[in-house]
């Protein structure tokens, strides 16, 4: 079976009470097939910058820590029996390059806990798009291949005619820009 396309969404909140409506979502992203949910943290980071987290899903803690996270392996967070798995994604890293593989440089790695301002939360989702497959495989048989690819944001709609301005006000939450990237 191929794997479609796969992203990693960073969906920050104040408070880290969002984990049931977000978990019956994505169970429902799952039933509909169109959107895989490979793995799914949810984040809280305090006011010193320590951080819990906890799996956004309906497995046991147990289960969850049989089972890995693959966020944590992309992300260097180490879960409670999950230690080694920044260490096996760095080995992977390694391994690849030396297969001839490009793997991110310094230059374009993207520190997503350093992201996360003091004092919130966030839900860190790995999506599998299964609706992007075939669409994939056609673009490979004709010889494409993906130059670049982003989120477009809701004001850049507006500007375009494709979104009301009231539409993008609601989306506004998902625009707010980080302590980080603000200064």
């Amino acid at each position: 079976m191929a794997i479609g396309p796969v992203q990693l969404l960073v969906l920050g909140f104040a408070q880290p009470e969002f984990h049931g409506e977000i978990t019956r979502e994505l169970e429902k992203l799952h039933q509909s097939d169109t959107v895989r949910v490979i793995d799914a943290l949810a984040v809280h980071k305090d006011a010193k910058g320590e951080i819990e987290v906890r799996h956004l899903s309906n497995l046991t803690k147990d289960e969850a820590i049989e089972l890995g996270s693959k966020v944590a392996g992309l992300v260097g967070l180490g879960i409670a029996g999950e230690e080694d798995l920044h260490a096996a994604a760095e080995i992977s890293e390694e391994e690849a390059a030396a297969q001839g593989i490009a793997v991110f440089g310094d230059e374009v790695e993207w520190d997503v806990i350093e992201e996360i301002p003091n004092d919130s939360a966030a839900a860190l989702i790995l999506i599998e798009h299964h609706w992007a497959i075939p669409l994939r495989d056609a673009i490979t048989r004709l010889g494409g291949y993906r130059i670049a690819d982003g989120m477009i944001s809701a004001y850049d709609l507006v500007a375009i005619g494709l979104a009301s301005t009231d539409e993008a006000k609601q989306f506004q939450a998902l625009e707010k820009p980080t302590p980080a990237a603000s200064s």
